[in-house]
């Protein structure tokens, strides 16, 4: 099973999945991260479901956009929820030749005071 490389660093809480293989072409189809992350829907942590569960993507797999290129951002906590649904997330990107990257909290600028 594929697996993030390791840095030697902690790891992050969360990575991306970038639209964008490793030769730099951009993934098709274009939706490809709606689509992931609409069969990832089902994982979500216990008693967040709600009425309307069946129409909203996973805390733990949702599509989003960096630097203008679509990715997914996958929540490393989905592995100890659901293995085998992080293997097959991960997997995805192996075998669809995507780069991935950690994610990083990156505090907003603070306010200037006046």
């Amino acid at each position: 099973m594929a697996d993030l490389p390791q840095n030697g660093k902690e790891r992050a809480d969360e990575f991306f999945i970038l639209g964008v293989t490793s030769k730099g072409r951009q993934f098709r189809p274009s939706d490809w991260a709606e689509r992931l992350c609409g069969v990832m829907s089902c994982f979500r942590p216990p008693g967040s479901g709600g009425r309307n569960a069946h129409l909203q993507f996973s805390p733990y797999v949702y599509p989003t956009v960096v630097n203008g290129v679509k990715a997914v951002v996958v929540n490393n906590a989905l592995k100890s929820v659901e293995p085998l649904a992080y293997h097959f997330v991960v997997n995805f990107a192996k075998d669809n030749d995507l780069q991935l990257a950690e994610a990083c909290y990156v505090p907003p600028p603070e306010e200037k005071k006046t």
